[in-house]
């Protein structure tokens, strides 16, 4: 044992921190999964929140709008299409949400399924949640909504319930490990906070630097 080995273990000893109470500490702090210190920012009634998650979207340059169910879905996407005049054609994976909707009431919009693989203009997935405070999106990775369509199209379209907008980045995060479990959890969990920018050259914003230059968010219900 080296002159170093001997120091570090009397202090280990001194402090109590053998191997197995530190493999213990490990194991009490990843099954409790304590959380943090939460603002009282997005501590609001439901209308509140929502408010003021749609309010910090638009201050990161996402355009939002509110429908009363999902049967309004599709002609809002349409009137959206319509208004950007941008092809009627949407790229979106397999949620069983957007799904759900009548997409026959738009029978000029094509509706086409699977991953993006860039040629899209415009995409649409289901957001797993959102984050009031900062007017964040969050979304995993699946087949029901690939990860392709949240980067690849210009115009990304997301659709949260109004029931899914928390008003902190914990609960999300602990509504995730409830819904997938330890050791399940999805490969990828993507946090979108307005669309893509950058301010890298000359100090000037540029959006769709690196990603959509478009967000359009479609809160349900509420």
């Amino acid at each position: 044992m080296s002159g170093r080995d001997a120091i570090l273990n009397k202090v280990r000893a001194s402090l109590g921190a053998g191997s197995e109470n530190r493999a213990d500490a490990v194991r009490d702090r990843l099954s409790g999964a304590p959380r943090g210190l939460i603002p009282e920012r997005g501590q609001l009634p439901d209308a509140a929140r929502i408010d003021l998650f749609t309010t910090q979207a638009e201050k990161v340059h996402a355009t939002t709008e509110r429908l009363s169910s999902y049967a309004d879905l599709p002609a809002a996407i349409a009137a959206y299409l319509r208004s950007k005049n941008l092809p009627a054609s949407i790229r979106m994976g397999d949620d069983a949400r957007l799904a759900g909707a009548d997409w026959s009431t738009q029978p000029a919009l094509e509706i086409l399924h699977g991953p993006s693989d860039g040629n899209d203009e415009t995409g649409l997935s289901h957001a797993f949640g959102a984050v009031a405070e900062t007017g964040t999106l969050v979304l995993h990775s699946g087949g029901d909504n690939p990860t392709t369509v949240n980067f690849l199209p210009e115009h990304h379209l997301v659709v949260v319930d109004a029931k899914d907008v928390a008003g902190d980045l914990e609960t999300v995060l602990a509504r995730i490990r409830d819904k997938f479990g330890k050791g399940r959890m999805p490969r990828t969990l993507n946090m979108i906070t307005g669309p893509s920018r950058s301010g890298d050259i000359e100090q000037k914003m540029l959006l769709g630097a690196h990603g959509p230059r478009a967000l359009h968010i479609m809160v349900v219900g509420g």
